[in-house]
Formats: C-alpha cells, structure tokens, sequence
C-alpha cells in the first residue's frame, strides 16, 4: 500500500476535500491541488470504501483514525474530512 507525506495537513481544525474512486486495482492517494484523490480496492457497499479512505488517509497524515471526522459525502464519492484534536 503506497501513500504521500501528508504530515504537513495533519493540523486540527483543517478539512480535507475528497475525492473517492472505490474498486480500483490498487490503494493509494494523489494531490489534486487543493483536493485529494484517493483510490481504495474495497467496494462502495454499506460504507466499507469509506472506512478504508478513512484508515488510508489517517496512516499517510500520521493521525490515529479516530482523530479523522467524516463531515459531509457519507455515501458520495466526494467527501469531506475533519482532523480533530
């Protein structure tokens, strides 16, 4: 599993902009500016594709995932994340 540094957006209160493609061939998470594109392999059934953004974004910020709220796109490809303290 390949992700980026983004220690450098682990500040509590910041948002994260996502942008999720479930089903592909393999986990990892791009920049797009001031968005983030992950890509998980899990399918997007009863919020699994969420969990797996949820844990792949906490390892690549450097957070615990519980640290990570999911404030907007609950069953949408583009969601919203907020890092608590």
């Amino acid at each position: 599993m390949k992700t980026n540094d983004l220690t450098d957006l682990a500040i509590p209160g910041t948002t994260l902009d996502v942008r999720v493609t479930p089903k592909a061939s393999r986990n990892k998470i791009e920049r797009d500016g001031n968005a983030l594109r992950v890509y998980v392999t899990t399918v997007p059934e009863s919020g699994k594709a969420t969990a797996a953004v949820q844990k792949l974004l906490a390892k690549a910020l450097g957070v615990p995932k519980s640290r990570l709220t999911l404030i907007r796109g609950e069953i949408s490809r583009d969601k919203v994340f907020r890092i608590d303290d």
